[in-house]
Formats: C-alpha cells, sequence, structure tokens
C-alpha cells in the first residue's frame, strides 16, 4: 500500500530579499555564576576572557574508570564571577540597543541549566538591574524628546503599526480616559513597585549615537510566555487579576466586567512579509523606563514558577519580552508626523529568558513538574536540532528542512535565524561539580551554536524627507554666502561695518578757521572738500546702486533658480502621485488577488481535509479488510489442519474399533462354542444314562443315574478354534438351544 504524504496547505513564496553576501555568526557569550558555598567542588576554570577549561569531578572520574580529562572551550567573551550587569551589558545588549533604534531586529536569549543564573542575567535583583531593564533605560534615554505623543501610532491586528492624526489620537485618549477608574501606570520612580524600584538607575544611563532627530518614536512592549508548548500573554487579565482593574492596550487601566475570562492560548501568525508574530497578544504603549518596566513586572508575577530541589523559584516556562520600536518622519515643517502608514518603520527587540533544562531525578519532580520538565527539555532539544541542520546545511552545502514548527520557540523566532536581525545567546553556567554533566553539554551545544552564520541584517531606510530640516535655515544662509562670494559681491558685510567703511574712506575736511576778515584760502579749500566729498558720495551711491542692482539681480536668479526647483519639484510630485495611484491600484489589484487566494488557499485546504479524511477512512478500510482476509485464511489454515486432524483421529478410532469388534467378535464365538461343547457334553451324558437304563439287569430298583462331576470343560485346541474363527462372520447369529 503507497503511504499518502500528509497534505500541505500550499503557501506563498516569500518576497525576494535583496542579495546579501556578508554574514555574521551568531554572538555566544559565557557567564559563570559564583559557588554556593564555599567548600563545594568547583568544575569550571576561566583560562582567558574568551576562554573557560572544564574539569571532571571525582565522582564523575570514578564513574567513568578513572579517565581524567580537561576541555576547554572558547566564547565571543567569557564574563567571570566578578563582572556587573553594567559591564555585561555594554559588551552584550547595547549593540542590540543601538541597532533597534537605526531599525534593525534583535534577538537576545539566555541559556542554560536550572539554577545557573538566567533569571538574575536577564532581568537582575534590587540595585543590580539586568539587561532587559538597562536597554528599556537605553531606549527611553536616546530617543526621550523625540517621543511622539500617546496614541499617535497605533498597532493593528496585523503586525503592523499605524499613524493617526491628533485629532484622532486626542478622542483615542478621551475616549480611555472616559473609561477609567483608577490613575495612569506611574512613570516616576518614586511611585514604582519597591521591589523594582533600584533596578533602572539614572546614573548609569547611556545613549545611542546616531538617532535621527527629524522622526518620531513610540515604544510598545508585549510580554509572553511559553508553557507546555502553549503561548500564553502574561499582560492578559487571569484569575489573580478578577478584583484588579482590566489592562488595556494604551498603558492605562480600565473599567473591568465582573465576568472572569480564563486565559486562552495564542497562536502564531505570518505576516505580509512573512515574519512570525503572536496573534492577539497585547501591546502596551509605554513613555518611560519606569512604566515599562513597571508593566513588565506585572505580567513577571504571572509567571509560572515552581520550587524544586535545585532552585527555589524554578522558571517553568519560556518568557518573551519583545520592545518594539515604531519610527516616523515628520513632515516639510518639522512639527506633524508623516501621516503615511508606508514610511513607518518598525523594528523589535526580543529578550528570551528560557526556562533551564533538567533532569528530574535530581529535582525530584512529580506529577505535573515532570511533564513541565519533559516539554521544556524537548524544546531546547528542538532547539539545538535546528541549530545542528542549519549548521551542517551552511558548512555541508546540504538543504535539509530546518524543523521550526517543531516547537512554539523556534518556530517564533525562524526569522532571526533566516537573517531579518542578530541573534545573541548569553549562556550561564554553574561551576559546582554537581552540574557537571548537564554543564558538558550546554558548552557543546554553545559551541555548536557559535559555527552558525546569520546574514546581516540590510539597512531599511525611513523614505521621508531629507534629515537636518532643523538646520536648514543656517544651511540656506551659508549657501548664499558661498555663491555671493563666487561672483565678487559682498560676503557676511552688515549694515553697521558698511557704514563704518563709508564714513572713514572719505577725505577728511581741511581745519575751517577764519582768522583774517580778508582770508581768501580757506573758504575755497574748504569749498573744494565738500566738492570733492559730494563727487566721492555720489559714486559711492553709484556703487551702492550698482551692488544692489547686482544683489537684486542675484537674488532673481536665486528666485528663479527656487521657483523652476520648485515647479520641478511640483512636477515630480505629480509624478510620485501618479505613480502612487498607479501603485495604489496595484495594491489594490494585489489585495483582491491575495484574497482570491486566500479563498482558494481556503477550499483547497478544506478539499485537502476532506481527501485526509477520505484517505483515513480508505486507509482504514483497506487495514480492515487486509485484517479479516488475513483473519479468514487463518480461519481456512485452522479449518484444513482441524479437517486433517479429525480425519485422522475418524481413521485411527475407526481402526480402533474394527479391532474391538474383531476381538468382541472372537470372544463371543468362542464363548459360544465353550456353550454348545457344555451342551453336548450333558447331552452325551443324558444319552449314556438312557442307554445304561434300557440295558438288562437285577430286579429292583433301577440303579440312580450316575453322578455329575463338577469338572471344568476343557477348551477346544487351537486347531479346533482355528476353523470356526475363519468361519466367524462380523456379526454372528445367536445360538439358541432347547
Amino acid at each position: 500500500m503507497n503511504r499518502q504524504a500528509k497534505a500541505k496547505t500550499p503557501r506563498r513564496p516569500p518576497p525576494k530579499k535583496p542579495p546579501n553576501s556578508q554574514k555574521d555568526p551568531v554572538g555566544v557569550y559565557c557567564r559563570v555564576r559564583p559557588l554556593g558555598a564555599e567548600d563545594e567542588e568547583c568544575c569550571i576554570e576561566v583560562i582567558s576572557s574568551t576562554t573557560i577549561q572544564l574539569h571532571a569531578p571525582e565522582g564523575f572520574k570514578t564513574n567513568r574508570n578513572g579517565e581524567y580529562k580537561e576541555t576547554q572551550y572558547s566564547f565571543k567573551k567569557v564574563f567571570g564571577v566578578s563582572v556587573s550587569q553594567m559591564e555585561l551589558f555594554e559588551f552584550v545588549a547595547k549593540p542590540l540597543v543601538d541597532d533597534l533604534i537605526r531599525g534593525k531586529n534583535g534577538l537576545l536569549f539566555t541559556y542554560g541549566v536550572t539554577g545557573s543564573g538566567k533569571t538574575f542575567t536577564m532581568t537582575g535583583s534590587p540595585g543590580q538591574g539586568g539587561l532587559l531593564p538597562r536597554s528599556l533605560n537605553m531606549i527611553f534615554n536616546s530617543i526621550g524628546p523625540y517621543q511622539a505623543k500617546r496614541y499617535i501610532f497605533k498597532t493593528d491586528d496585523k503586525n503592523g503599526m499605524e499613524v493617526q492624526n491628533d485629532v484622532d489620537a486626542l478622542l483615542e485618549r478621551q475616549r480611555r480616559e472616559n473609561n477609567l477608574i483608577v490613575p495612569k501606570t506611574p512613570s516616576s520612580r518614586q511611585k514604582l513597585d519597591p521591589e523594582i524600584a533600584d533596578m533602572i538607575k539614572p546614573d548609569e544611563a547611556c545613549k545611542a549615537d546616531g538617532v535621527d532627530e527629524d522622526s518620531s518614536y513610540s515604544i510598545f512592549v508585549s510580554y509572553i510566555e511559553i508553557y507546555n508548548n502553549y503561548i500564553y500573554d502574561l499582560l492578559e487579565e487571569t484569575q489573580e487579576d478578577a478584583i484588579k482593574p482590566k489592562w488595556n492596550g494604551g498603558g492605562t487601566p480600565v473599567r473591568q466586567n465582573t465576568e472572569f475570562i480564563p486565559p486562552q492560548s495564542k497562536i502564531l501568525r505570518e505576516d505580509q512579509n512573512h515574519n512570525m508574530y503572536v496573534a492577539g497578544c497585547m501591546e502596551v504603549e509605554v513613555k518611560s523606563a519606569e512604566e515599562a518596566f513597571q508593566v513588565f513586572w506585572r505580567g513577571q508575577k504571572k509567571r509560572k514558577v515552581a520550587n524544586t530541589r535545585l532552585n527555589r523559584e524554578s522558571s517553568r516556562s519560556h518568557s518573551v519580552f519583545i520592545i518594539k520600536l515604531a519610527q516616523a518622519p515628520l513632515d516639510a515643517d518639522g512639527d506633524n508626523i508623516l501621516q503615511d502608514k508606508n514610511q513607518v518603520s518598525v523594528s523589535q527587540l526580543c529578550l528570551v529568558d528560557l526556562a533551564g533544562s533538567e533532569r528530574t531525578g535530581r529535582t525530584g519532580a512529580e506529577g505535573t513538574r515532570i511533564r513541565e520538565a519533559g516539554n521544556i527539555n524537548q524544546s531546547l532539544l528542538n532547539l539545538r536540532t535546528c541549530i545542528e541542520i542549519l549548521r551542517e546545511n551552511q558548512m555541508c552545502g546540504t538543504n535539509r528542512m530546518v524543523p521550526y514548527r517543531d516547537s512554539k520557540v523556534t518556530h517564533l523566532f525562524k526569522n532571526y535565524f533566516d537573517g531579518e536581525g542578530k541573534v545573541r545567546m548569553v549562556v550561564c553556567v554553574n561551576p559546582k561539580a554537581d552540574d557537571y554533566e548537564e554543564t558538558l553539554l550546554v558548552m557543546r551545544f554553545a559551541e555548536m551554536t557559535q559555527e552558525v552564520e546569520v546574514a546581516r541584517p540590510v539597512d531599511r531606510p525611513i523614505c521621508g524627507f531629507t534629515p537636518g530640516r532643523r538646520h536648514r535655515n543656517q544651511a540656506f544662509k551659508d549657501e548664499l554666502s558661498r555663491r555671493l562670494e563666487e561672483r565678487g559681491g559682498p560676503v557676511e558685510k552688515d549694515v553697521p561695518s558698511v557704514i563704518n567703511y563709508l564714513v572713514h574712506s572719505l577725505p577728511p575736511l581741511p581745519s575751517s578757521e577764519l582768522t583774517d576778515p580778508h582770508d581768501d584760502i580757506t573758504l575755497p579749500r574748504l569749498i573744494e572738500a565738500l566738492e570733492n566729498r559730494h563727487r566721492m558720495r555720489q559714486r559711492m551711491i553709484e556703487d551702492y546702486n550698482k551692488a544692489a542692482n547686482m544683489m537684486k539681480s542675484m537674488l532673481q536668479e536665486l528666485d528663479a533658480n527656487l521657483i523652476s526647483n520648485d515647479n520641478f519639484i511640483h512636477e515630480q510630485n505629480g509624478k510620485m502621485a501618479e505613480r502612487d495611484k498607479i501603485i495604489q491600484n496595484n495594491k489594490t489589484e494585489i489585495e483582491r488577488l491575495e484574497k482570491k487566494n486566500k479563498m482558494q488557499e481556503h477550499k483547497i485546504d478544506i478539499l485537502q481535509k476532506t481527501t485526509k479524511i477520505y484517505e483515513d477512512d480508505k486507509r482504514s478500510l483497506k487495514h480492515e479488510l487486509e485484517t479479516r482476509e488475513q483473519r479468514l485464511q487463518r480461519e481456512q489454515s485452522e479449518k484444513r489442519r482441524m479437517e486433517q486432524h479429525m480425519h485422522g483421529m475418524v481413521s485411527d478410532t475407526q481402526h480402533k474399533w474394527e479391532k474391538e469388534c474383531e476381538r468382541r467378535v472372537n470372544a463371543m464365538q468362542l464363548e459360544m462354542q465353550n456353550k454348545l461343547w457344555v451342551k453336548d457334553e450333558k447331552l452325551k451324558q443324558l444319552k449314556a444314562i438312557v442307554t445304561e437304563s434300557k440295558t438288562p439287569g437285577r430286579p429292583g430298583r433301577p440303579d440312580p443315574p450316575p453322578r455329575q462331576t463338577q469338572t471344568q470343560p476343557q477348551r477346544p485346541s487351537r486347531e479346533e478354534r482355528l476353523p470356526a474363527k475363519r468361519s466367524a462372520s462380523p456379526s454372528p447369529l445367536p445360538v439358541c438351544c432347547s
């Protein structure tokens, strides 16, 4: 029977990405946790800033016939027990935050055995904030002055972002405020939860370089967990929140109803750019690092944790905190955001705290804990399998399919391994000897992960106006001065300097003091000096008029150039409008075809499901038919075997009964012959008596008959019996004697 392959819904091919030959290996870092007790045996030694060495503990060597082997592993950087959280952030997470602000995606996850310090590395503790709060602090310190008003950016249901105008945003804000029953989420450190108040330190804040001042930004956060291979939204209302205000998508609680809705598992979907996202996941818009961390802490309290032998608060699920940055250019005046959805750039940073791998024998897990540990280990095994196949495809040139869909963790982050962003991993290890075998497996996986190369993401520039609108006036002045300098005109001459130049360039007046009434020299000399000054003034006025006319002509020429440029820009805008119209028509047609394609895919899916049902029925019926045929053949063979057995038994029984009948007949014949012989003897004796009584003798009473003796009649000899035996019939008739 030919096995029917599992039917799959045909999918559209992904859009062709621009060729990018540049690849970067997955950045793997190692962090060593301090020993819990000083008397514990240590199995890890930091050799250098990039290398660690594993020592097999004594018990492990005894179990391996005394073999002793030291193994060294290299990483991009090794952080010892004395490293600070700030230093770890500088090397690991800061480059990803820089890429996030530049419009690139990033993935950072912690990996290791249970109790190795993964949650401390990601979240931190009071006074020692981890990678997550420091990343939030850096983001808001960088884009703080350029944030858009709340509700200007709005998420849609398809992993996209829309832009609203100020009026719609104001109406949205009023609508949400009308539903409020408690104040907004606190955005200052004084109003934070005391447990997390010291995790964000402004004095340790750093900023990203190259922030576009001509764009507006907004941050959205979401928090999910993957528990038993099901996805749950940690920002959703649960049973614990039945008496608390319900949380909305704008960072503010609203009036809730009394009906409780249990948490439902979410599903993964693929958007129009073939990126995976969690459908129906709540995305909260936040305006400060404190507000964002407060949202994270609310979800963190709902995360699945349990007490095991290895960890007092062991994470029983994989947590994913997604920071989404929306960026859009401002208009020509630099006041409002362009109302164009196509010019909105969305980048995201995923911070993943993986649950620790563990052995149920060491943790003492029972019941639900065993199931949780099994699902955790299975999802981590699927991650290792995907990494192994990726490495094999890259090193050996094979084209094996990577099984991303076998686990929600790998399925959610498949785009990052396909080149949609940088991937970083922090391997946390505990140096105690009890974790040596698990740590050895973690090291091997980390070494294999470093050999996987991920395509470097291409830059995604924002298609807005030319940056630097806030400095265009100065640029215009510089350009005007340059052109005037080329034409030989005045450069950087203000009015006071020109006046001073004119005053000092005139010839000085002669002395006009008259001491003699008959002096005829002073007045004519003064008149001549004044006339010279007048002529020079006239020449300067002419020069000034010429310069003014030249300036006027230059300004007119410049104005004409600007007008021509404006006409050209209007013409280009018209052409772009026509192209936009054509593009819009094409988009409409594409949407119509996509809807039609989806409808056909839905029909194909239904037909494939129906075909699968029919194939399953056919397969089951065929299997049942084969089973019945095999059963019938077995019954027929059993019947033939029983017939042969019965025939043998019948023949044996017949032969036995024939012998028995022959024996009984012979015995009966012998008995009848004996009876006839006895009767013959009696007749002979009777005849002899009768004969003796007839013979003459003494008178008197007759002699008594001879006394019969109780003698046993002799059996006939064999010769006498043989004729009777040969003449005996199978069923002889009985002999009657009178």
